[in-house]
């Protein structure tokens, strides 16, 4: 009250003040049409407050899509972010609060003007992005001559007018702005406004790309590796590789192995990446070896969490079908059938979608663009390259400086040549001694001739100089050379040659031991740890001891790349050079020997996983298979190729689904497929005699494998709502127990039979049949499945249980989760805490637990959990009376549930408790107001972060309504000092 009326009157406020400020409100609210105490003009006991719907002023509304045009341009969507900043601004009309006395503002509409200046910049630039730099010029013009020392408009139009083909006069704004900042200010420019300068002088190509005017955050709709040594030459390439980007559906990258397609590919697709509202996606098929997990593969590319029974390929049509996004398909030669047949179909879905392949076959699908990708050019022919000035170093006669770019200021016609300038490039990080002087440029240039300007080939002659003179690396070539890539249809036998040479002499320049080393490490995929190298590796000639000191010489030839970033360091191969160490490993026929240490390396590993399941390293273990899921698909294809190691396969299968790792990484179909083609094969007799022994612990009898195997199958299909095949399975289980030894093997069949009797039936005897599953998997010391069967006792207990059984029965499951140190496991503790609060005590304590159990869901990793998460707090705040943000979360939970394949109608105590919510927040809200609450929540972009943080409150409905509750910030687990 005491700062209204300082604001309306100052120092000298008349006699009766508050009396008159309280008249001023009532015509306020009669204004407004709003009862007294009513919205929006509320009374509060110190005075005032005005609440409003969020899109009733347009401050607010600019306010929101200004963060949405700057969050899309941090993602590199220019597209998306041009329309969204364009309406924002179009909300100004004319000064803002003109109407009002300026002594009544105080310096507000100075900062309302520094936000509207802020939205133009951010538009021009989403302009810029898009190539309408003609556009923008005179707009720039104008904005210049009304604020000279705003730098950042400076930027803009020196942007603008390099990419209209007017360097000169780009350069000349800079002087007028670097002069107009020294005589007015007397300081120089700024750090952006040399940047851009700078990029002007070298006429980089990527210039707007940069973004001068800001930084761009990392994005999360442009999904690729960042690059790790510069890219030299290819201008001519990735201008072309942009233009059929611009009008053509499918570009293919052909070429011989090692000439750099992937390069180019990743190098192409950044640049057009803001042409792409949806951003672009990577998939490297390299690894890959089942076709039929091809489609699986392309949708953990395009970031779907599908957890249903249809087919991968229907969820990325749907996934696609609206969107504007550039998939890159990386090394697609393997199984081009397969993918022709997926671009195909996926391009006749989705309009919006462009399709970039590299591959050393082109596709042959309607519609398809190959551009041909070629060597790096080469330096002029023997002796023409003589001619050139050579700029001395400082303390070396006749040498010149070893970076590329210093020479190229000396106009060397050398440096011309792309090949050329890639080995010194790659030579001064490998070889820092190395220079290219006047006694070598001969056998530099010869040796780039020599490699055909193959970029692999040159990069691997670039690591030797830091041993080898050029002269000497010339002279091994002599009859190495030969054939450019392994064998391939379609591929010259000259090329081939010449590839084959290059890493015949780099194996020939291993020792003994790091050849057979580099032959056993090509059956890993996707990367290793030292652990299993030295498992996989050692025996015949190679000693457990000696892995590391072999591993870090081939790290140091550049055989191995290393990745320390995390707390394990993580080896792999290039793919070329993994090819070549399988091909070596055929030869001396150790490829079988070698193939079944790893899938009993990745048996055991899982096994290890499964015994450490809800424990205090419960999240380490999921992310680490989630790290090795190319390797354990590896050794699962093996397995499954092979009758006598079904069995090993299956036990990898099922370990997975015990630890949950289908789950925590949304592959739930994936983990299905794989139990049904190893159960289809069928394990009937033991492991391979070259496999160890594994102990009974590690080794159950095929009946109660296949149970366990058979029960997890089934458990897949309930979560994703597909109960046909679920009824199937748990009749195969039915039988199958049948002939299991023990209670405890029968333990797996009847925790399905409870899960089946409450997700499906919605029986309220699932409690006893859960309650029966716990105690037989604790009498058989599996600790973690009996921490499953638990939770969905648990789960029973609160949906049709008793208010004392309920509370009994979270109190058991909190405490386990508590005592076993289990992070997963105290999430989901958490959510069932929130659950039974909201049928059995206060819907208003149950919105703590449920909002921590999704912040702590995020902060692991974990896909599957928010799910149900989203979709429980809903029902929750319906139930406090919030119910225009209930209807928000409904939205929200809903298109999780379409992202991840979930069909709620399976499920039937959540299908009814969702269809109770719904009910009651439908009776509250109109129509109208029902559908805008629901729809702003499928279409949040964070809406898991606005559900576990503090939320502001929605508006109320019409008057007469119920009033809504504000949610509370979840400061902490609840219960835990209880249990």
């Amino acid at each position: 009250m005491e700062t209204l009326v300082h604001r309306l009157w100052g120092d000298s406020p008349p006699g009766r003040a508050r009396n008159t400020l309280q008249n001023y409100v009532l015509r306020l609210r009669r204004a407004l049409s709003c009862t007294v105490g009513g919205a929006p003009v509320l009374t509060r006991p110190h005075g005032y407050v005005i609440e409003t719907v969020p899109d009733a002023l347009d401050l607010h509304r600019f306010t929101a899509l200004v963060r949405q045009g700057r969050t899309a341009l941090d993602e590199g969507a220019a597209a998306r972010a041009a329309p969204l900043l364009g309406e924002a601004l179009g909300l100004w009309r004319g000064d803002p609060l003109s109407d009002l006395p300026a002594h009544l503002l105080q310096g507000l509409v100075a900062a309302l003007d520094e936000q509207r200046l802020d939205a133009l910049e951010l538009r021009i630039e989403a302009d810029l992005a898009l190539g309408r730099a003609a556009d923008v010029l005179p707009e720039l013009r104008g904005l210049i001559e009304k604020y000279p020392l705003r730098e950042n408009f400076w930027s803009q139009r020196m942007l603008a007018l390099f990419h209209c083909g007017r360097q000169g006069e780009a350069l000349e704004s800079y002087r007028e702005v670097t002069a107009l900042l020294a005589d007015e200010l007397g300081v120089a420019p700024g750090a952006g406004l040399r940047q851009v300068h700078r990029r002007l002088l070298t006429a980089t190509p990527d210039l707007i790309a940069a973004r001068a005017v800001r930084t761009a955050s990392p994005s999360r709709d442009v999904d690729m590796p960042v690059e790790m040594t510069s890219f030299v030459g290819r201008e001519t390439q990735v201008a072309e590789a942009r233009r059929l980007l611009g009008t053509a559906r499918l570009v293919t990258l052909t070429g011989l192995g090692g000439v750099g397609k992937t390069r180019l590919a990743l190098r192409a697709a950044a640049e057009v990446a803001p042409s792409f509202a949806d951003g672009v996606r990577l998939a490297d098929l390299a690894p890959l070896s089942d076709a039929d997990l091809l489609d699986r593969t392309v949708s953990d590319a395009l970031g779907l969490r599908d957890q249903s029974a249809r087919p991968a390929v229907d969820a990325m049509v749907s996934h696609l079908r609206d969107r504007s996004l550039l998939l890159v398909l990386d090394n697609c030669e393997h199984m081009v059938e397969h993918v022709a047949g997926l671009v195909l179909r996926l391009g006749r879905a989705a309009p919006g979608l462009r399709v970039l392949a590299t591959s050393r076959q082109r596709l042959r699908t309607p519609g398809e663009h190959v551009l041909t990708v070629p060597a790096l050019s080469l330096p002029a022919a023997k002796g023409q390259a003589r001619g050139a000035t050579v700029r001395p170093e400082a303390g070396t006669e006749g040498a010149v400086a070893g970076a590329a770019d210093a020479a190229a200021e000396a106009d060397d016609p050398l440096l011309r040549s792309e090949a050329v300038r890639l080995l010194l490039d790659r030579a001064a990080g490998s070889a820092p001694a190395f220079r290219l002087t006047a006694r070598n440029r001969e056998a530099v240039a010869q040796l780039c001739l020599r490699l055909d300007g193959i970029p692999l080939a040159i990069e691997l002659a670039a690591v030797r100089l830091s041993a080898m003179t050029a002269e000497e690396i010339l002279e091994r070539l002599d009859d190495r050379f030969r054939l450019l890539s392994l064998p391939r249809p379609q591929t010259s036998a000259r090329h081939h040659h010449t590839l084959r040479g290059i890493v015949d002499w780099s194996y020939d320049l291993c020792t003994g031991g790091e050849r057979l080393l580099w032959n056993r490490l090509s059956v890993f995929s996707g990367g290793f740890d030292l652990e299993a190298a030295e498992t996989v590796c050692a025996g015949e000639g190679v000693a457990r001891e000696d892995v590391l000191d072999l591993l870090a010489g081939l790290v140091d030839k550049s055989i191995v790349v290393v990745n320390s970033s995390g707390d394990r360091a993580r080896y792999g191969l290039l793919e070329t050079i993994r090819q070549y160490g399988r091909q070596r490993l055929q030869e001396e026929d150790g490829t079988t020997r070698v193939r079944v240490r790893h899938s009993e390396y990745y048996r055991l590993t899982t096994v290890r996983a499964g015994r450490s399941w809800c424990g205090p390293r419960e999240v380490d273990w999921l992310v680490r298979l989630r790290t090795e899921l190319p390797n354990l698909r590896t050794a699962l294809d093996y397995c499954a190729s092979r009758d006598d190691l079904a069995k090993a396969g299956l036990q990898i299968a099922v370990n997975l689904a015990r630890t949950r790792c289908w789950f925590f990484s949304s592959t739930l179909g994936e983990g299905r497929h794989w139990l049904e083609r190893l159960l289809a094969t069928g394990p009937e007799r033991s492991p391979a005699q070259d496999v160890p022994d594994p102990s009974a612990e590690t080794d159950p009898g095929a009946s109660t494998l296949i149970a366990g195997a058979l029960a997890m199958k089934a458990w897949i299909a309930l979560c994703q709502g597909d109960n046909p095949a679920a009824e199937t399975f748990l009749a195969e289980c039915r039988a199958v127990a049948q002939e299991l030894p023990d209670v405890a093997s029968v333990a797996p069949v009847t925790y399905i039979e409870g899960a089946h009797a409450m997700l499906v039936r919605g029986d309220p005897a699932s409690r006893e049949l859960l309650a029966e599953a716990r105690d037989r998997f604790r009498t058989g010391g599996q600790a973690g499945d009996a921490h499953m069967a638990t939770m969905l006792w648990a789960m029973a207990e609160a949906f049709f249980g008793t208010r004392a059984s309920a509370s009994a029965a979270r109190d058991v499951y909190v405490a386990e989760a508590e005592a076993s140190g289990a992070e997963w496991a105290r999430t989901w503790a958490l959510w069932c805490t929130g659950l039974v609060e909201l049928r059995h005590g206060e819907a208003e304590r149950a919105l703590a637990p449920l909002q921590e159990a999704l912040a702590q869901q995020q902060a692991i990793g974990d896909s599957w959990g928010p799910v149900w998460g989203l979709e429980t707090l809903a029902w929750a705040v319906a139930a406090t009376g919030d119910c225009t943000r209930a209807a928000w979360l409904l939205g929200a939970a809903h298109r999780m549930r379409r992202d991840t394949g979930v069909a709620l109608t399976g499920l039937r105590p959540f299908h009814e408790a969702h269809r109770t919510a719904e009910e009651r927040v439908r009776g509250s809200l109109s129509s109208e107001e029902y559908t805008a609450a629901w729809s702003r929540g499928a279409l949040a972009e964070d809406a898991l972060r606005q559900a576990w943080t503090c939320a502001p409150r929605e508006p109320a409905g019409p008057a007469g309504s119920d009033r809504p509750r504000r949610m509370r910030t979840a400061g902490g687990p609840l219960h835990r000092s209880e249990s």
